[in-house]
């Protein structure tokens, strides 16, 4: 990676006589750094491209986040027009109860995340939160954003 020829002459850059030459032991370590920030600035632009997520507007509320576990939760999302996905992928509603079924025989957990636009009406999020304890997620977590009104003091504005 660097290694080099130093010559014995004062001048260095005049050759003169062709004297002896030793290796030069030092290494150049410029090309490694070069490539490491340049691996640093990839991984810095490509990790928040990697959060895997639906564009919902979620409720504003006062409560406190939940603490994280070791195993990834399941996320079912309800946007404004109507569709349920699990995790990422859509699923019609017809067989949202069997995929949780199966989901639910393969995870040690039975907690689930739901994330709800605000605009939905409240009838279509209890009729979710109905299958995913049908399907076997008794444990449901609301997602909600922070900042929201509280019930005990003044409400905060939010920001919209």
């Amino acid at each position: 990676m660097g290694a080099g020829v130093i010559s014995k002459q004062p001048g260095g850059s005049r050759r003169r006589r062709r004297g002896r030459s030793r290796p030069m032991s030092e290494i150049n370590v410029t090309p490694f750094v070069d490539v490491m920030l340049v691996l640093l600035i990839v991984f810095m632009v490509s990790a928040p491209l990697l959060t895997v997520g639906v564009p919902v507007k979620l409720p504003q509320t006062a409560a406190q986040s939940l603490p994280t576990e070791r195993e990834e939760p399941l996320t079912v999302t309800l946007t404004n027009d109507g569709r349920v996905l699990l995790m990422a992928s859509e699923t019609p509603s017809d067989d949202l109860i069997g995929q949780l079924r199966a989901i639910a025989a393969e995870r040690e957990s039975t907690k689930v995340f739901l994330r709800a636009d605000g605009d939905i009406p409240y009838e279509r999020v209890v009729q979710v939160m109905g299958a995913l304890n049908a399907g076997g997620f008794g444990n449901i977590g609301l997602v909600t954003d922070t900042g929201g009104p509280r019930l005990d003091g003044p409400a905060a504005t939010p920001d919209r």
